[in-house]
This record gives structure tokens, sequence and C-alpha cells, in this order.
């Protein structure tokens, strides 16, 4: 679990130790525009910027169901970032899992990237993609 939040509390630590050391140097508006831009770094690599991971055997059930897409993730991946930042509100039509909470996940995933556990990677039937482009992710979630 302390690994999957590592990323944002470092962001977070930073925010603090730079908005503290603008601030005891008197520099008031440096030091809030500097806490600021940290704290939201902080929170777009949180897990938290997701939706809701689940197992690898939940998405593989559910997605047999409705025939969704499955992405397997994990927190502080800047490729995971920008799928997500390009998805919106599209997001939530597909199955997330994250690689770091579920040993299954990540085992799905190197089974498809030669041993790797490269992210993001989508599977979507038969069909395994690594790191896709967002675009052919976005077309997947209008079907």
């Amino acid at each position: 679990m302390a690994r999957r939040w590592r990323l944002s509390i470092g962001a977070f630590a930073v925010a603090l130790f730079v908005g503290a050391t603008s601030l005891a140097a008197g520099n008031v508006g440096s030091a809030a525009g500097w806490f600021l831009f940290f704290a939201v770094v902080a929170l777009l690599v949180s897990p938290r910027a997701f939706p809701r991971s689940i197992t690898d055997a939940q998405a593989r059930a559910r997605s047999a169901e409705d025939g969704r897409a499955i992405v397997y993730w994990r927190p502080g991946c800047p490729f995971c970032m920008r799928l997500r930042a390009s998805l919106g509100r599209r997001a939530d039509r597909l199955h997330w899992v994250d690689i770091w909470a579920d040993p299954a996940g990540a085992a799905s995933v190197r089974a498809v990237a030669d041993g790797n556990e490269t992210v993001p990677t989508v599977i979507a039937g038969d069909t395994a993609m690594v790191n896709p482009k967002p675009e052919v992710v976005r077309a997947l979630t209008l079907a």
C-alpha cells in the first residue's frame, strides 16, 4: 500500500519543504505558488486520480460480461497518467487494475509484455496492447 502512495507523499513533502523555505525567506507569493504546484503534482500522481481499481480476476469476469477493455496501470507512471488524462470521463468505461496492488494483474501484464511489467497495458477481447496510443484506447470506449 505504501508503495502506491510513495510518489504522492514525496511530491507533497517537496511542496511543504519548498513552500516553507520560500516563506521563511519572506517570499509569500513564491511560497504559495511552489506549494500549489507540487501539491497538484502530488494529486495527479496519486492513485486517487484514477478510477477505482479492481483485481485482475474481477476485471476479467466483468470484461467477459460487458465487453469492456481492461487497463493495467501503476501509480506514478507518466504514460498511465497521459492515458488517464486523455480519456477524461470515459475512463470509467474501462476496467482498471493496479499492478502494484494485485500480483495477478502484474502476472497478466508480464504474460503479454515479454516478461516485463510495462504499463499501461490494455487488453480488449483477445488483443493485448502494451503502451498503446491514447487515441486507440479512446476509440475502445466509444464501442
